[in-house]
């Protein structure tokens, strides 16, 4: 190739990745893409840069203090009513939950920021709403491969003592339940 020439194709061989040597990754540089080839050359599967971009910014992003977690949570499933303050409130349910708030899944989440009050129910005790007030963290607009379901964080702004102590109850006997075989 000679001085100031562009190469629009590069082929990597896979060699030692085990599960996948002899495969190859066409990188295309004039449509931004990635194409994974089985060893006799046909295509498994295409990648946009942009996806693999983002991907990595996702796992190497640092965030802000106030987003970060300061405590445990686990994955869990109960039903939650949501809604910003004086508004009829949505129904939906709770896949994760800490003392410092919860995961509510949600096709159409509200923008980072929004206040919410918030009434939930813990799986043990399914006929007792508690309630607490909450601001959207952070949002997930749409599933994928490696992301949750599409939905909200919400960190809570105020919840009762006893209310909190429930969570925090329900986080710690799911963290020390032992998997199963």
């Amino acid at each position: 190739m000679g001085k100031g020439e562009k190469r629009d194709r590069l082929t990597l061989p896979v060699t030692v990745t085990e599960a996948h040597r002899g495969k190859t990754l066409d990188v295309d540089c004039a449509q931004e893409t990635i194409i994974l080839r089985d060893p006799a050359g046909e295509p498994l599967g295409t990648v946009t840069w942009q996806a693999v971009i983002e991907q990595i910014c996702a796992a190497t992003i640092q965030r802000p203090p106030e987003q970060m977690r300061a405590q445990p949570r686990v994955s869990f499933l109960s039903k939650v009513r949501y809604g910003t303050p004086g508004s009829r409130p949505a129904e939906s349910r709770a896949t994760g939950i800490g003392g410092g708030g919860l995961f509510i899944e949600s096709t159409a989440p509200l923008p980072v920021g929004t206040d919410l009050e918030l009434e939930f129910t813990l799986p043990e005790r399914p006929a007792q709403w508690l309630k607490a007030r909450g601001i959207v963290v952070w949002v997930c607009p749409k599933a994928d491969q490696y992301t949750f379901s599409p939905g909200m964080g919400i960190r809570f702004t105020k919840i009762a003592d006893e209310a909190r102590g429930l969570v925090l109850a329900l986080v710690e006997s799911l963290r020390r339940r032992p998997l199963a075989d």
